[in-house]
């Protein structure tokens, strides 16, 4: 025989449609962890504080996403066998998701203005006295050279950074091979500051561009998966109340 449809069983059947949604919106959680760890993170990890606060937003999502899968799959586990314990557990856990999710997007981009100032600042000093050169070894110098390669580009400011610089008084070169639009040329000396040799833009705007897309698509993104899964939180919340 038939089910007969019933509101109460149209339910069931609401609810687990919106609980395959709140599985999606931790898809789109986890893509948007993935896309700040992966998608520009190496260059961007020379703006220090501010980038870093960026990645542990991305971790935040990462996690939140895996959990609001498991969250789907339980919500519909729990629609099934009709179990008011899981349901409960679901709901509290979801709202739990949703607060998060709404605290991240509005941090975020309540962060950017504010950082800005600070991060130009933060980022012109350490470049002044960590930098050390192309062919150095340690870690704050090779992310630094592959920026100014990558988003041509050189300094924070300009290419007058590497005035004073500790790189400038331990090699003597007004800049380092990696501002240079053709490395490895006889004009590249290091020396030449010619806008026909050298890039003479800093890098730090285009930095700014790449970390301000990443949060912005952070907030959007958070903002889309609660949107998402308020639907199923409020059908979650009426079917525990019909079980009982």
């Amino acid at each position: 025989m038939a089910e007969m449809h019933t509101p109460y069983s149209s339910l069931k059947r609401l609810l687990s449609f919106l609980n395959g949604f709140m599985a999606i919106s931790g898809v789109i959680l986890i893509g948007l962890g993935i896309y700040v760890k992966f998608r520009g993170a190496v260059l961007t990890s020379v703006l220090g504080v501010f980038s870093t606060y960026l990645f542990h937003v991305g971790y935040l999502c990462l996690v939140m996403g895996c959990l609001t899968v498991l969250l789907g799959f339980a919500g519909c586990y729990a629609t099934t066998k009709e179990s008011r314990g899981i349901l409960l557990f679901c709901f509290l856990w979801m709202v739990v998701v949703l607060i998060v999710e709404i605290t991240v997007a509005t941090l975020v981009l309540a962060f950017l203005p504010i950082v800005q100032e600070a991060a130009l600042e933060h980022t012109f000093v350490t470049l002044k006295k960590n930098y050390r050169g192309y062919n150095e070894p340690d870690d704050f110098s090779m992310e630094w050279n592959l920026v100014m390669e990558k988003l041509k580009c050189c300094g924070v400011k300009n290419y007058t950074d590497f005035s004073g610089s500790s790189f400038e008084m331990t090699t003597g070169y007004t800049y380092p091979r990696s501002c240079c639009k053709s490395i490895g040329t006889a004009a590249c000396t290091g020396r030449n500051v010619s806008s026909d040799v050298i890039h003479q833009a800093g890098c730090f705007p285009k930095l700014l561009k790449i970390a301000k897309t990443q949060g912005v698509n952070l907030s959007a993104g958070s903002l889309g998966a609660a949107v998402i899964q308020l639907p199923g939180i409020l059908a979650t919340l009426l079917l525990f109340v019909k079980l009982g």
